[in-house]
């Protein structure tokens, strides 16, 4: 029996219930992060492969000619034709990065990634049943809006998983995949393209995403982006005491749908913070110019590799080099940053030191004459050049405040491809169909670097502070008050 005094106090506690340990734990998730940017960079290198790409119908002194191969050879492309291939990739990126930043404000960042890998995977397929220029030109445009999705969204999730003291390194194997898989994408492609035909090496690539396309939309992320709201949280919290509308309250909810207004109203004042921030200025600028250089690398290297040096396996040779010292020179600069205090002034540093050794080295191995002299130094090179990798995006994501990281990342992608490798792949074609030679060409885009690792060294030495923590309240009081106002200017 109860005692009377004892009515109402609490006979015991329960325990709380154990919390369920979570199969998908911040480490498996960037695991499934890195492979998908794994298969985004293998397919750059496969339509830069050799095998994929091909070569166009060349006659000897005497007239005897060789058939064209893959899809210059198919499609009879001139050089500028083809490195226009490169540049209708970045066209659908450059389009679609801001447009899925902004909506990530709005809409649940993953399930945008899962809407921007079904239309990658769709474009992927529709590469490989291509059977003019345009026409693959076209796809490659929408593979381009496809990562879009992915590269604006998934390094802030990235930098929110990771543990303090390795978050430069869990961003440098994100960030490792790139030359990993151009590299992987030129092995793949010379592969594929030799043994089934440069059609097939899309056909597998897109199959391989496809898995992740299901993923993407399956699972939830560990951890809701620093600076959003959940908007899944949302709707299930008032979903669950839902009350019939008035007629009244139903005439206001159709009034209030349409945010379209206030969505681009807060666009572009996120976009006017962004740019306010010098520090991402200078960052941005000198990658710009690194990109120029690396994107012309990435599309004409094996070719260049084979015009110089002859090489026999220029894909393997290439593709081997660069993922060997990508992984190295990506892990190496990450590590070394979370080594040292990782601050902004201390990221420049490194981004200056980094390029300026390696253009040095780079532009001393397309000197050499013999192929083995320019393996060693080019090596070297592409080291201390892969360095730049993880620190870079650091700057980008904590120059910023939380809630600006999507937009940062993806007006940095936007730059460093509408003003860096979009332009430099033909236009490096277009020197090279007027000089012809291998050699020239490429020295002269390889000094392009050094002007990368100057930009980079007046960050030394501005007045930089990590603003990745800064709590963000102001601008959502001032969402709010753009909220209202647009929805009271559609109720009158």
């Amino acid at each position: 029996m109860t005692k009377v005094g004892q009515r109402d106090s609490p006979a015991k506690e329960e325990a709380p219930p154990a919390t369920k340990k979570r199969f998908l734990t911040p480490g498996r998730f960037v695991t499934i992060l890195c492979i998908i940017n794994l298969i985004n960079y293998v397919d750059r290198g496969v339509i830069a492969s050799n095998g994929v790409n091909g070569s166009s119908k060349t006659c000897d002194a005497k007239g005897v000619c060789s058939a064209g191969t893959g899809i210059q050879g198919e499609f009879k492309l001139t050089n500028f034709e083809d490195g226009l291939l490169s540049s209708a990739f970045m066209v659908g990126l450059l389009v679609a990065s801001p447009i899925f930043a902004g909506l990530s404000k709005r809409i649940n960042p993953f399930k945008l990634i899962g809407v921007g890998l079904t239309v990658w995977t769709i474009a992927a397929l529709g590469c490989g049943f291509s059977y003019n220029f345009w026409m693959i030109a076209v796809f490659r445009m929408f593979v381009g809006v496809g990562e879009a999705s992915f590269i604006s969204l998934a390094a802030p999730y990235i930098d929110d998983s990771a543990p303090v003291a390795r978050k430069n390194f869990w961003l440098g194997l994100f960030y490792m995949c790139i030359p990993a898989g151009v590299a992987l994408g030129y092995v793949f492609g010379g592969f594929i393209g030799n043994h089934l035909g440069w059609r097939w090496a899309f056909y597998i690539e897109a199959i391989a995403m496809a898995v992740f396309v299901v993923l993407s939309f399956c699972i939830k992320p560990p951890q809701q982006l620093k600076g959003f709201a959940d908007k899944d949280s949302k709707k299930s919290s008032t979903s669950i005491e839902t009350v019939a509308p008035t007629d009244a309250e139903a005439s206001q909810i159709k009034t209030k749908t349409p945010k379209s207004k206030n969505l681009v109203v807060l666009f572009g004042k996120d976009l006017k913070a962004l740019f306010s921030e010098k520090v991402f200025i200078v960052n941005v600028l000198g990658y710009i110019t690194y990109n120029f250089v690396i994107g012309a690398y990435s599309y004409w290297g094996p070719k260049a590799g084979f015009g110089i040096y002859k090489m026999k396996n220029a894909d393997m040779i290439f593709g081997g080099l660069t993922i060997i010292c990508g992984i190295i020179g990506t892990l190496g600069g990450s590590y070394v940053l979370d080594r040292i205090n990782a601050t902004l002034s201390n990221t420049f540093k490194l981004l200056a030191a980094s390029t300026l050794l390696g253009a040095a080295f780079c532009f001393t191995a397309f000197l050499m004459k013999n192929m083995y002299a320019f393996i060693g130094l080019f090596a070297v090179g592409e080291i201390l050049i892969f360095a730049p990798q993880a620190p870079v995006n650091f700057v980008c994501l904590h120059c910023v405040r939380p809630n600006l990281r999507p937009l940062s990342m993806a007006s940095s992608t936007v730059l460093i491809h509408i003003l860096g490798d979009v332009p430099s792949s033909p236009l490096y074609g277009k020197m090279q169909d007027h000089l012809k030679n291998w050699r020239t060409s490429t020295l002269i885009i390889t000094s392009i670097l050094f002007v990368a690792a100057i930009i980079w060294g007046i960050g030394i030495f501005m007045n930089s502070v990590d603003r990745s923590n800064e709590v963000s309240e102001d601008d959502e009081v001032e969402e709010e008050k753009l909220e209202s106002k647009a929805e009271n200017s559609t109720l009158v």
